[in-house]
């Protein structure tokens, strides 16, 4: 019995042996599922809808789970007061279009207008548009009298009679200030006199010449206030003769010859300056272009006023259509929190929508299998809706950081590994798939 226990160890220890490198040779042998799996929630572009003005909601059409499409009404905020401003607009614009028409009129008048009287100038200018030709100039004058044209010597004659103003102005002020000096007084009083005088003894001289031939008590009347104002003339002229010798006089004397050659100075430049207002320079033309002008420019302000008034227009008609909020895409309503009633701000979320035709999926791979995906790689991914049937998937982003895994993702095992995530798009002609659906992601 000794002798058979070693024998039993033995053959045992072998068994195990074989066991263990049978099992060895299997593991190297088998073949290995290298199939890469992964799992994941289909996922969607989220909208969130929000009015841009506030107002009360008046009409909410949509629930949750709605599908909609781009440009369906969702929901409308109340446009009363909007319409009222929007009559008002449409009433100025009206306005501004009517007194655009009357100055557009009146712009048409001053033109007509401006026409007629260039047409007249030039007619009347044409009798004497070569006069100048054959007129004589004084000898100091080197070049002919055409050597200047008619704008050039009107620009010149305008000039002068701007510098004879010039100087009679300065002229009447240095006569104003003579008139002011106490020196003067015994000789302004004089002055005075002396035209008074003048004045009463021409009155007189003309009525004694009226009665040569009427009654002699006429006569006689009249002679007799004809001779009271010689008198009063004698004696005016006397005591002007008497101050004239006075130093005040003598600068009284002197401004009054300075004021009188300063004002025929002025007089005779506009005369000139008259002489060649013809033609385009008459004051007839002159005068139909300032009211043209000024046509032109009401003309302008009433089209600048219509303009205003219908972007006044165009701005409430905007605001109108943004208290009508419709989806700006394809999509199913996932949340809704707005009823009809409720006054509501600019930029408050009120519906939640997400849109159908951007379906993505985000899964999490094993950090030693990240070399196996590329951008653009295909893959096909199943939900448990629709057993049997498969989806086309395209790799669209790839992580650039390994994190761990998400909890809800993969096993407890798993969630002590980094991954990486993996973003696909996913092609859905038949419009199965909805955000939220579990799915697995079979990559090729």
């Amino acid at each position: 019995m000794q002798t058979k226990r070693p024998t039993f160890v033995i053959v045992a220890l072998i068994l195990v042996a074989l066991i263990a490198g049978g099992y060895y040779a299997y593991n190297l042998v088998r073949p290995v599922n290298t199939d890469l799996t992964a799992s994941g929630t289909v996922e969607a572009t989220e909208i969130l809808i929000a009015p841009e003005l506030s107002g009360k909601v008046v009409e909410v059409l949509v629930n949750e789970g709605d599908l909609v499409q781009a440009g369906d009404v969702l929901f409308r905020l109340d446009d009363t007061l909007p319409q009222a401003q929007r009559s008002l607009a449409a009433a100025g614009l009206e306005t501004a279009k009517a007194a655009a028409q009357t100055s557009e009129a009146a712009l048409a008048s001053a033109q007509a207008q401006y026409d007629l009287a260039l047409a007249a100038a030039l007619t009347e200018q044409k009798a004497n548009r070569s006069a100048d030709w054959t007129l004589t100039q004084p000898a100091e004058f080197d070049q002919p009298t055409w050597y200047f044209n008619h704008a050039e010597l009107a620009a010149a004659s305008q000039a002068e009679v701007e510098i004879d103003q010039a100087a009679l102005e300065i002229a009447q002020d240095k006569l104003t200030i003579v008139i002011e000096k106490a020196a003067s007084g015994d000789f302004l009083a004089a002055e005075k006199e002396l035209v008074s005088a003048r004045t009463a003894f021409e009155v007189a001289q003309n009525v004694l010449n009226l009665t040569a031939s009427t009654d002699q008590n006429l006569k006689d009347a009249a002679q007799q206030t004809y001779d009271d104002t010689v008198a009063e003339l004698i004696s005016a002229q006397k005591a002007y003769n008497d101050a004239i010798t006075t130093t005040g006089a003598a600068d009284v004397l002197t401004a009054r010859a300075d004021l009188r050659v300063a004002q025929e100075r002025y007089d005779a430049a506009q005369d000139g300056l008259r002489i060649l207002q013809t033609g385009e320079l008459s004051l007839k033309v002159v005068a139909a272009q300032k009211n043209l002008d000024q046509a032109q420019a009401v003309a302008s302000q009433a089209k600048v006023a219509v303009q205003q008034a219908e972007a006044s227009l165009a701005l409430v008609e905007a605001q109108i259509s943004k208290l009508t909020v419709s989806a700006p895409a394809d999509g199913v309503i996932l949340t809704r929190a707005v009823e009809p009633g409720e006054v509501v701000m600019p930029g408050s979320g009120l519906l939640t929508m997400a849109r159908l035709s951007d379906l993505t999926i985000t899964v999490y791979i094993p950090e030693d299998r990240y070399g196996e995906i590329s951008l653009g790689q295909t893959a096909e991914m199943t939900v448990d809706s629709f057993p049997g049937e498969t989806f086309s998937a395209t790799v669209l982003n790839i992580s650039g950081k390994a994190e761990f895994t998400p909890r809800n993702v993969q096993t407890v095992a798993g969630r002590k590994t980094t991954v990486f995530g993996i973003k696909l798009s996913l092609a859905d002609a038949s419009g199965k798939l909805k955000p939220g659906m579990p799915a697995d992601v079979f990559f090729k």
